[in-house]
């Protein structure tokens, strides 16, 4: 039998209130929820409590001679350690030059890890950190947004 009713359908989900963000506005960098690093011939610890973190860096080597000029991001359990990323110049007593590129990785830690960065005496490696989602995956909107 047809009905002559019309049944409204009424969306109560997050999205259809509005308070979704799209990712690329959530992973945004925010005066209160980035951290700045460097690491300049040394170990910068970038990040060591649980959940994902966004990571941009630029990375500047200079090379000078037979000196090594290098950039290692390491991650850890205080245990063992892991590379993550390394970039390094290969260097004769004639060369000399300066190399300079960007770093953005998404890096995940779990509790007792955190993730460091290591510059030589001839490299820099300066940027920030953010963390973009909890442990359990939950995201964290950028300091001071609050979805209407």
């Amino acid at each position: 039998m047809a009905q002559n009713v019309i049944v409204p359908i009424i969306d109560l989900t997050s999205a259809a209130e509005g308070s979704t963000v799209p990712q690329n506005l959530q992973t945004a960098l925010a005066f209160g929820s980035q951290t700045a690093f460097e690491a300049a011939a040394s170990t910068a610890t970038i990040a060591n409590t649980a959940g994902f973190w966004q990571i941009g860096a630029g990375v500047s080597l200079y090379m000078a001679g037979a000196a090594l000029s290098a950039v290692d991001f390491d991650i850890t359990d205080g245990i063992s350690t892991k590379q993550l990323f390394s970039y390094s110049t290969v260097n004769n007593a004639n060369t000399q030059g300066f190399n300079s590129f960007n770093v953005n990785m998404i890096v995940f830690l779990r509790s007792g890890d955190s993730i460091s960065v290591t510059a030589t005496s001839n490299a820099e490696c300066a940027g920030s950190v953010r963390q973009i989602a909890d442990v359990n995956g939950t995201l964290i909107n950028p300091s001071g947004f609050n979805p209407q």
